[in-house]
């Protein structure tokens, strides 16, 4: 790494490949840490994490128990053994504790002195940090699913939700209430999630085997619905038309230029999909073992080449190559299933949670075959040579400058 530093320094390489290259080579060689612990308070499964993207810093999980809690992943100690402590808890104990299971938690995008968490106590509530206690509430006839606020809007503060009714919510923070429905699935709606590129843009996934791609501006209807097939009426003729699965579809993520959708179903299967035209790309990623009746939170790198997806999987996490559908390797630790993985692309690592009630920090670890190609790089870049990494040549080359 030195040598590639030099290397950049004196103009022989390119700092953006230089930045990918290395990106790739930690998520590659991401292990389970046994120098970081998480904290263990939930006395039940984990259903979702978040980290927040102000300094990458803080992590929001919330359980099947109805707690919430708040972690520091900082390394306050300067030790190289230590754990992620427990900073804050919404317990059993407080009188604003959802009161089944939480099912979504997410940052505000902009600062975090504000969450938001979704329940299947059939509420959404919007948490002031500092005083644990939710500024607004809002409230649904059926169970809450998923909830997602856009992490790039300035000209809305909408919040999509995603219940058992197959009208999806929209909610709006600044006036507090609801303020629009939109009609078209016919199953509870499982999974909601807004486009990183254009922020009028949400996806939302359904029990009704259908994932359909919206733009919140226009009342007429959703842009298109995802079609497995691609419009092949003969492929489709003993199947429904127009379906992104054969079951129930519950978990959807952009990638993080927004240009690609990912969903998954109960159908074992992961789809990649043209955001843009909503064609299907064809990408054959094997069977994906999912048997999750609500929520799947899955997650896909960010500054890699190429990008890598990250897929609860039993009580295991698969990595997959984003655009090859080439399964990378298996990340195993948990003792039980796993059903929320999130990527903090700040350091290229991986934090997964599970029923086991443990939450795992998965750590980029340097292979000594890693420690001896840097100090060969060192000497060439103190000889004048180039010193691009000949395992990353063939990423970088296919790198868009």
């Amino acid at each position: 790494m030195l040598g590639f530093l030099t290397a950049r320094q004196a103009g022989l390489d390119d700092p953006l490949r230089l930045r990918r290259a290395e990106s790739t080579r930690r998520v590659l060689g991401l292990k389970l840490n046994p120098d970081r612990d998480v904290d263990r308070v939930h006395g039940n499964g984990i259903n979702t994490i978040d980290i927040e993207a102000i300094e990458g810093r803080y992590m929001l999980s919330g359980g099947a128990d109805g707690v919430i809690v708040i972690y520091d992943l900082e390394n306050c100690s300067g030790k190289p053994q230590y754990t992620c402590k427990a900073v804050c808890t919404v317990g059993r104990s407080s009188r604003y504790v959802h009161k089944f299971s939480v099912e979504t938690v997410q940052w505000y995008p902009y600062d975090t002195g504000m969450f938001v968490s979704s329940s299947f106590d059939k509420t959404m509530k919007v948490w002031d940090t500092e005083t644990l206690k939710p500024a607004e509430v809002f409230e649904f006839e059926g169970n809450v699913y998923s909830h997602h606020l856009s992490p790039i809007a300035r000209k809305h503060s909408l919040v999509a939700v995603g219940t058992k009714n197959p009208k999806i919510q929209l909610c709006d923070l600044k006036s507090g209430s609801r303020i629009h429905v939109l009609q078209g699935h016919r199953a509870e709606v499982l999974s909601v999630r807004w486009s990183p590129r254009y922020e009028h843009i949400l996806a939302t996934a359904s029990a009704d085997s259908k994932v359909k791609v919206w733009d919140v501006r226009r009342a007429s209807g959703s842009l298109f619905t995802l079609d497995q097939h691609n419009g092949d009426k003969s492929k489709a003729a003993s199947e429904a038309v127009n379906t992104a699965h054969n079951g129930r579809v519950n978990g959807l993520c952009f990638t993080g230029d927004g240009l690609y959708l990912l969903t998954t179903g109960t159908d074992d299967r992961m789809r990649l999909w043209n955001s843009a035209t909503g064609e299907n790309t064809l990408v054959n990623y094997g069977k994906v073992c999912n048997e999750s009746r609500k929520r799947l939170q899955f997650t896909v790198s960010r500054g890699c080449s190429p990008e890598f997806v990250f897929v609860p999987c039993g009580s295991s996490v698969a990595v997959y190559a984003l655009h090859t559908g080439e399964l990378v390797t298996m990340l195993r630790g948990h003792y039980n299933n796993v059903d929320c993985c999130e990527f903090h692309p700040d350091y290229q690592e991986l934090y997964s949670g599970g029923k086991d009630c443990n939450i795992l920090a998965w750590i980029p670890v340097l292979r000594a075959s890693d420690v001896e190609e840097e100090s060969n790089c060192t000497n060439q870049a103190a000889a004048g040579q180039s010193s691009v990494n000949p395992a990353f040549q063939d990423a970088w080359s296919s790198d868009e400058d």
